[in-house]
């Protein structure tokens, strides 16, 4: 049976149905997304979610010439279904397919690309300035943001600042979590129906011009009546005195009610804002029963679903880490757990239940989040703050000024550390070596696999200072736990394997690939020596002068890019002690990197057993070239 959505092509041809066919359209839809995304993986209920709200906006809107730009970015599936991607749709998250995200390489309907939150007003703003700048006043901007992406202080920065150069820009607020206001029904229906109508809008402007010039005094009060009804009724006030004029809150999943308001706000000018009730996870039962564990999700089974999986019970470095806080916490009642909006993906839910008062989730403000555990340190506690590592970036101000100046002892977890996957470019955790390594008197770490992150952790509530801890997104090693309560020495790396031939020193799980490429190395008579660095910084200044003296050849291995990382500090050390010796770094390049499985990603850029062979082999080819004799 054909389908309407083998129809659409392209925005053109969703304006050609008649809006009784629109309801069918996103059934359809929701189907589809459905059926991929149980096969890719990928940002779920946010997506069922808009999928009405997107069929309105292609609707009345005019795209690509009318702007849409998604905030986050995880709610653009829909939109990038009706927008001549349906037949690519399959390739969701894959490599070399489409991105999870918008993207403007992608589609000229992709306006600016996103992955972090709350950027979308301010991107709007200046987008309509330009245009604005440009005389093309009658194209339209607009912006849909929700999904927590308000609890964001750019987002109040961006509304503010669009509010008062009177931006002309639409704001669609999409509210599927009740998080600005409760749902008023019928009444806020009919109140959105009359602030939109026409007639309305144009009394309105009629009466303030006339009530200026003649009479200030009861414009001024009849203003004041129209904000006190919209505060009684509606949750528009806020918005009203940032400079936007307000609509809603309206039913998101009823199209004709969305088309009409669309219809009679398409022609204002001037910062407009439309409050859109929406269900995350709408219309598939198991999404909308829990939405968190279908936010981000594999692959699952679409009839019921469950998990996709080969029987293995996995367990991965955040169950790992949760695990040890715990533990902790109920060692040392000054241990505080902090997150921006991802209790579950860091691994603090259970941390939450077990110490209701000593957990904090501060939503999607990793400044706050930082500053605020900088207060918490002040107090006397010990903060752990965990976020992932693409996010922390986002509060470097605050760790530089609030933090590390002040020698706080706030710890970093950074979760997601290195190649995340098919998140893609904006979620890759591969610059937080580089961004914190230049940062005084914090100490960083990166464990080499499950047993070491607690230690770690131990480690670094022993410190009074702040610190950083690194570790990947995934399965743990599977080398099993040393239950000791250990504390790692300061600063000091260990010796995985004796040999001289050329010496690996690595940071993180991307060691054991170095001791695969010794193993199958020394079939071949070549010793190669693997040190766990451990400490990122300070790095372990007697270990590489000792280890220098003993071989010509190092390389040096990391899962984050290349410039300002932790084959940086080696080379430092190297230069500033005058130490003759090959050097080759191993790491990632000064590119930004694309979707795809870890597996595919790491192979691609070198991480893997195969080319770390290859590059000690082409180390010990050069020395044998230059007719040296070998260590």
């Amino acid at each position: 049976m054909e389908r309407i959505l083998d129809e659409i092509n392209c925005p053109d041809d969703l304006k050609k149905l008649p809006q009784w066919k629109l309801k069918i359209l996103a059934k359809e839809v929701r189907e589809e997304i459905i059926q991929t995304v149980s096969r890719t993986g990928g940002h779920l209920a946010a997506n069922l979610g808009v999928i009405e709200l997107t069929i309105a906006l292609l609707y009345v809107f005019d795209c690509p010439k009318d702007n849409v730009i998604w905030d986050v970015g995880h709610q653009c599936y829909a939109y990038k279904i009706l927008t001549g991607r349906k037949d690519k749709f399959c390739s969701l998250r894959q490599y070399g397919g489409l991105s999870g995200f918008p993207c403007r390489n992608e589609c000229i309907y992709d306006v600016f690309g996103t992955g972090h939150s709350s950027t979308s007003v301010s991107a709007g703003a200046g987008i309509a300035t330009a245009l604005k700048l440009d005389g093309k006043n009658k194209n339209n901007t607009i912006t849909v943001i929700g999904d927590g992406a308000l609890t964001a202080g750019m987002a109040f920065e961006g509304l503010n600042f669009s509010g008062h150069i009177r931006s002309n820009l639409k704001v669609i607020v999409n509210d599927n979590a009740m998080s600005i206001s409760p749902n008023v029904g019928a009444l806020g229906g009919y109140l959105s129906r009359i602030t939109t109508a026409p007639w309305y809008n144009r009394m309105r402007s009629d009466m303030e011009k006339k009530l200026k010039e003649k009479s200030p005094g009861m414009l001024f009060a009849l203003k004041k009546m129209e904000e006190s009804l919209k505060t009684l009724f509606t949750p528009g006030v806020l918005f009203e005195e940032l400079g936007f004029r307000y609509f809603g809150p309206i039913d998101g999943h009823d199209i004709n009610i969305l088309i009409s308001t669309f219809y009679r706000i398409k022609n204002f000018n001037g910062p407009i804002l439309v409050h859109v009730l929406t269900k995350k996870g709408k219309g598939y039962l198991p999404a909308e029963s829990n939405p968190e564990r279908f936010h981000g999700i594999g692959k699952f089974d679409p009839v019921t679903g469950g998990d996709i999986d080969d029987g293995r019970q996995k367990i991965a470095y955040t169950d790992v880490f949760s695990k040890a806080i715990i533990n902790l916490a109920k060692e040392n009642d000054k241990i505080v757990a902090v997150t921006a909006a991802m209790p579950d993906g860091t691994g603090l839910s259970d941390f939450a239940k077990e110490f209701p008062a000593r957990f904090f989730d501060v939503g999607i403000a990793e400044q706050n989040a930082a500053t605020f555990a900088a207060g918490l340190a002040c107090g006397g506690y010990k903060p752990i703050v965990a976020i992932y590592s693409t996010f922390l970036q986002r509060a470097y101000d605050q760790i530089i000024h609030d933090v590390c100046i002040q020698n706080l002892p706030v710890i970093f977890c950074l979760d997601r550390a290195g190649i995340v996957g098919a998140d893609g470019v904006t979620h890759q955790g591969i610059f937080d070596l580089s961004y914190l390594r230049s940062i005084p008197n914090i100490v960083i770490m990166a464990p080499k696999d499950e047993n070491e992150l607690p230690k770690m952790l131990r480690t670094a509530v022993a410190l009074n200072r702040p610190v950083a801890i690194r570790y990947p997104r995934g399965e743990i090693m599977g080398n099993g736990f040393d239950e000791k309560n250990e504390i790692i020495p300061f600063g000091r790396a260990e010796v995985l394997r004796s040999g001289y031939d050329a010496v690996i020193f690595g940071v993180g799980p991307i060691v054991y690939e170095g001791l695969k490429a010794a193993d199958e190395l020394e079939k071949q008579g070549k010793k190669i020596g693997v040190i766990n660095m451990r400490f990122v910084k300070p790095v372990d200044r007697e270990m590489i002068k000792d280890i220098c003296k003993k071989t010509k050849n190092i390389l040096t291995l990391e899962e984050n890019v290349l410039a300002g990382g932790f084959g940086s500090a080696v080379l430092e050390v190297i230069s500033e002690e005058g130490i003759l010796v090959k050097t080759a770094l191993t790491g990632l390049p000064d590119t930004f990197i694309e979707h795809g499985s870890q597996k595919i990603l790491r192979e691609k850029y070198g991480l893997d057993k195969k080319h770390i062979k290859e590059k000690l082999l082409k180390l010990l080819k050069s020395d044998n070239s230059n007719g040296k004799d070998q260590a």
